[in-house]
């Protein structure tokens, strides 16, 4: 068993360098022995795939990452951690610490500076409140990278990983459709950290698409849309877009008419081909 799930361990360290966990970034550090080498290994990393991280914390992740990857380029916000991380991946030669926010960091350069044009996926145990920000930065990017694989709290797994089209999804659900193949890989309770969250968590990994899996000609008018018709759950999709878009009811019922949809379905029904079809009706009118 490794040192780094061992909780006196952990704490000794973390002590030693006077951290103490700071509630404003999230921070849960992982200390289940069997969750993180089943994450690094569904992740897809591997001799010949390199490894990004995103917040390792203490570095029990990275560490399982190291052992099957060649190399893993871990990124930390928080400078605290960094000499924390020194020592508990110490025995590592194939680790390479940056310290720096992912929402600002150049991740594209990141890749091609430390693994060329070699595969690369993205594994994170991401906190609660910045879950989705982070996720859509990655998936936006179009970076170049195979899977995007994430531990986050099970509400949102569900919501992330729900189709478009159905009662759980929401407007996250249809931008990671359209970037990615998502899945819910396993559950992880709230016992597996330190400290302990109030909810469970859940590992999801997204399966990078080469192509989007609707044509649309408008990106941008597809997400507005999206996040239009999301915002206000409980009212049709007319009266949704009509706010959200900034038009009159029987402008957007024109176009929904047009499109082959009710103007009394709403959001959580659309699939991601009602909703393209709705973008090449804005386009016509």
């Amino acid at each position: 068993m490794s040192k780094l799930t061992d909780i006196s361990y952990v704490k000794g360290v973390l002590s030693k360098y006077g951290f103490t966990f700071s509630k404003a970034l999230g921070q849960n550090f992982l200390i289940n022995p069997n969750v993180c080498p089943k994450m690094a290994e569904m992740s897809g990393a591997s001799e010949t795939v390199g490894a990004i991280e995103i917040g390792p914390g203490a570095g029990v992740l990275t560490n399982e990452l190291a052992k099957i990857s060649h190399k893993v380029v871990a990124v930390e916000l928080d400078k605290r951690l960094l000499p924390v991380l020194n020592e508990t991946l110490s025995e590592h030669k194939n680790i390479k610490i940056i310290h720096g926010d992912v929402m600002k960091l150049d991740l594209k350069k990141v890749i091609e500076q430390e693994f060329g044009s070699g595969e690369v996926v993205v594994c994170a145990n991401l906190p609660y409140y910045i879950t989705s920000p982070v996720i859509m930065r990655l998936l936006e990017e179009r970076l170049p990278i195979n899977t995007l694989t994430v531990m986050v709290q099970k509400e949102a797994a569900d919501r992330i990983c729900a189709a478009p089209g159905t009662r759980a999804s929401g407007a996250i659900s249809a931008a990671v459709h359209y970037y990615s193949a998502p899945e819910l890989l396993f559950k992880v309770s709230k016992g597996s950290f330190i400290p302990s969250p109030k909810v469970d968590s859940a590992v999801i990994r997204m399966n990078i698409l080469k192509e989007p899996p609707i044509n649309i000609t408008n990106e941008q008018l597809f997400f507005k849309i999206v996040k239009a018709s999301f915002s206000q759950r409980r009212k049709t999709l007319s009266n949704s877009l009509s706010s959200g878009m900034s038009m009159s009811k029987s402008e957007i019922n024109e176009i929904l008419s047009s499109a082959g949809i009710k103007p009394t379905a709403r959001a959580e029904e659309m699939t991601m081909e009602q909703f393209a079809e709705i973008v090449n009706q804005f386009r016509n009118t």
